[in-house]
């Protein structure tokens, strides 16, 4: 499945303002868009025909395939476009400091946004045209969601830039739903959200009137010969700079991303703000860098930014740029800045919770109010595991995570490890879960979680082949 249809689609895309309003006369290719991208979702799951079919297109199975229908039930839940939602309200004030940070010469944004592009990518898309390792820890089934050995929902809207750039894009802003597999707790869920951006420059953008210096060193060359990705994971990188680029370019872009950056986090946070940033690695940037900021006593990580590497802009067709990237979830932004404390929250269309929020001032961000402290309820599930099956060799916790959010829904506020033992005499293995039941919109009774934890165990001694203790 193509995601980006044709460059001409994705300007018009483009044309859709921050706040949703449809600017002439990009309908007709929004539409077209829109009913290709993946609304309602019907799944096949692992038919006997081998495949899933997702939104009217089939896609075959293979020992890849890990996604489930509950995971695939999100696909067009657009939360980050809801009105008044809480997620949609940050991306808006995002979007709009960039609007007014750039403008070009006739006082137009200089940034386009993406914000309805398929969560559908190849793994060409998500990790190959970033420069991913082939043995890098997130291309792993226990990470991603798999539709099969080529296709997965996009594990960060990173995917897209190498698509975007290669369509002449040069200033852009994606915002999307991503999906990783992950633990599960009140600051982790299957699907969550994030905003990323690019802006590429030209010599004379970034030198101006300065006509003796240069992006790329004199002796550089680049040869495109070969598409694919390092084969293994390595950070021994120069992390002051890559070789192509002079080491002006790099500190006068590098200067130009971290003042926009900070600018960002004090229109979001207050200009009364205390940051630091921290040396990282990306794959796709170098050098890179993460941006803390003291809140409340303690360093929060708002985004991650770098130098793009050149390589992803040599294969785009953006041969004589430099850039810079960053990216940023948008669920950690608005936990903080709204104080709301459990990511399930997001999801929730109680208008108990949705009626606290208004698009009406995007600068006055309320504080959220619980609508009532329901009780948790606590159960463990214990079981033997199949012999020669131990947790990380047979045993995935994420296969049995995915399971309970299959059978339980968002019930589920947390789940924790507590115990594993293996028989000194059988040799087998068992491990103990400790599942915590709360409902976000009502008071959930013993007897009902008793319910809920009777068909996940069922559903775990069925699929996993598990005993029950």
């Amino acid at each position: 499945m193509l995601i980006l249809r044709t460059c001409h689609q994705l300007n018009a895309l483009a044309s859709i303002s921050s706040n949703n309003r449809l600017v002439a006369p990009a309908k007709n290719a929004y539409k077209s868009i829109i009913n290709t991208r993946p609304m309602a979702t019907t799944v096949g799951a692992k038919d006997v025909k081998g495949a899933i079919e997702i939104n009217g297109l089939t896609y075959p199975t293979d020992d890849w395939t890990n996604v489930t229908p509950k995971i695939l039930s999100y696909l067009g839940a657009n939360k980050h476009l809801q009105r008044n939602h809480p997620l949609s309200i940050i991306r808006q004030r995002i979007v709009s400091y960039f609007y007014s940070a750039y403008r070009n010469s006739r006082g137009n944004p200089l940034f386009s946004v993406y914000d309805q592009l398929s969560p559908i990518v190849t793994v060409e898309q998500n990790f190959d045209n970033l420069l991913f390792p082939g043995d890098h820890v997130s291309r792993a089934k226990a990470d991603c969601y798999y539709i099969n050995r080529n296709h997965l929902l996009r594990a960060h809207t990173t995917a897209h830039q190498s698509d975007l750039i290669s369509c002449g894009l040069d200033n852009f802003m994606v915002a999307g739903e991503v999906y990783r597999r992950d633990e599960i707790d009140s600051t982790h869920y299957p699907v969550f959200h994030q905003l990323d951006a690019v802006r590429l420059v030209t010599k004379d953008t970034l030198f101006g009137r300065n006509l003796d210096l240069e992006i790329f060193e004199k002796d550089w060359q680049f040869h495109v010969q070969n598409h694919s990705p390092p084969q293994t994971s390595s950070k021994c990188l120069d992390e002051t700079k890559q070789a192509c680029h002079t080491l002006e370019a790099v500190k006068l872009m590098e200067h130009e991303m971290k003042n926009i950056l900070v600018g960002l986090a004090r229109d979001l946070f207050g200009t009364q703000l205390e940051y630091r940033w921290v040396d990282t690695y990306f794959p796709f940037t170098q050098p890179s860098w993460e941006l803390e900021i003291l809140y409340k006593g303690k360093w929060l990580e708002v985004l991650g930014c770098g130098i793009m590497r050149h390589e992803i802009l040599q294969r785009s067709g953006a041969h004589n740029q430099i850039g810079y990237a960053f990216g940023l979830g948008l669920e950690r932004l608005a936990m903080v800045l709204f104080d709301i404390p459990d990511i399930r929250l997001f999801w929730s269309n109680d208008s108990g919770f949705l009626n606290q929020f208004s698009e009406e001032n995007l600068h006055k961000l309320p504080k959220y109010k619980p609508v009532s402290g329901y009780p948790q309820c606590t159960n463990d599930l214990s079981f033997w595991l199949p012999t020669g099956v131990e947790v990380d060799a047979g045993f995935a916790c994420n296969d049995f995570y995915d399971l309970v959010r299959s059978v339980a829904g968002d019930v589920v506020e947390q789940i924790s490890l507590v115990d594993r033992f293996k028989h000194p005499k059988t040799g087998k293995s068992s491990v103990c879960f400790r599942i915590v039941y709360r409902h976000m919109e009502r008071t959930l009774t013993q007897a009902e979680a008793n319910q809920v934890h009777k068909r996940i165990a069922d559903a775990c001694a069925e699929t996993f082949q598990v005993q029950i203790r």
